[in-house]
């Protein structure tokens, strides 16, 4: 596979490329794999990535659908675009790398001569995200939870954010998450874009170890959206019509905790509103009798619920959030 050089990525031309992260102990280097475009008339980067996380795979479908539909006649500036950010993780279908333990959307921007997650981390900023007008990170909810697709932005008074607000509009979701500065929801791929002064957006949907053709579909054509914002190609973004606008932080290693171990259950919806003390959920003994009754721990929207019915004493079942005032939908 040759070796991905941006500076060598002639305009006009598309392919897929490798970017060397380090060897493994059985001698082999570890690759990443890159889909890049370019145009033949100068604009702006795009950079994409998804694969993140080993049990995410919507958007590990939904790039190379995007770069399939480019026509490179039309194309201004360049693509770069990584399927599978996290390969230790996608082969073992896992959140975290089976190799370090750590998980890759905490260690940006990385480490050099850390270990191989770090260095995966690295090299993606480098690489990938400083080159980069505008940062998409495909994700989604993974094995483990539920969450509704939607499209999150920052949400600050900057004009980061509100070159990140105006792309996440025209990615075409239905459902946006604003999030303020949040100084806990460090490691992030957009924390070390936004470090680099690159706008940035992320994505999520469902999960649950699939790739629904919806989300996928949702995924290649916002990654095609927001390109036609950008000026990278033809015509304008195809909107949806918005449905909710979410805002506070989405920090999914703050959920609301269980204390007993058992059998999940949850009586509400993703993107119900919910008010404080009310009971949400419940985990259940083998006999289908209540050991514990979930209970929100604010008001709000929910914008994530476990999938997994089993869990464990101090495992998160829900993650609650606000609502931007004259948000559509709002009573």
């Amino acid at each position: 596979m040759e070796r991905f050089d941006l500076g060598r990525l002639h305009p006009g031309s598309r392919g897929t490329f490798g970017l060397p992260v380090m060897h493994m102990p059985d001698g082999n280097e570890l690759w990443l794999p890159v889909l890049a475009a370019a145009g033949q008339a100068d604009g702006p980067t795009l950079a994409v990535l998804a694969g993140v996380h080993g049990d995410e795979y919507e958007g590990v479908r939904a790039i190379p659908q995007a770069l399939r539909a480019i026509d490179l006649a039309e194309l201004r500036g360049r693509v770069i675009a990584v399927p599978v950010c996290n390969l230790p993780a996608y082969r073992t279908a896992t959140r975290s790398s089976p190799i370090d333990g750590l998980n890759l959307a905490r260690v940006f921007p990385g480490d050099p001569h850390g270990t191989v997650t770090q260095r995966i981390a690295h090299v993606l900023t480098e690489r990938v995200i400083a080159p980069a007008s505008l940062l998409i990170d495909l994700h989604s909810a993974g094995v483990a939870y539920s969450m509704p697709t939607l499209v999150g932005y920052p949400h600050a008074d900057t004009p980061l954010a509100a070159a990140a607000r105006e792309a996440a509009l025209a990615f075409g979701c239905e459902v946006l998450w604003a999030h303020p500065p949040d100084p806990s929801a460090t490691g992030r791929s957009i924390s070390a874009a936004e470090a680099l002064g690159i706008p940035w957006i992320y994505t999520e949907a469902a999960g649950g170890g699939r790739a629904l053709p919806a989300d996928v579909a949702c995924y290649a054509g916002g990654v095609l959206n927001v390109m036609r914002h950008l000026g990278m190609l033809p015509g304008q973004p195809e909107r949806r019509p918005l449905r909710c606008h979410l805002l506070g932080a989405g920090n999914t290693d703050a959920p609301i905790r269980v204390d007993h171990s058992g059998y999940f259950v949850s009586d509400v919806a993703l993107l119900d509103r919910v008010t404080e003390g009310q009971a949400i959920g419940q985990v259940l003994d083998f006999a289908g009798e209540p050991l514990e009754r979930i209970r929100a721990n604010r008001n709000g929207l929910v914008a994530m619920i476990r999938g997994l019915p089993a869990i464990h004493a101090g495992e998160g079942a829900f993650l609650l959030t606000g609502e931007m005032p004259g948000a559509p939908g709002q009573l």
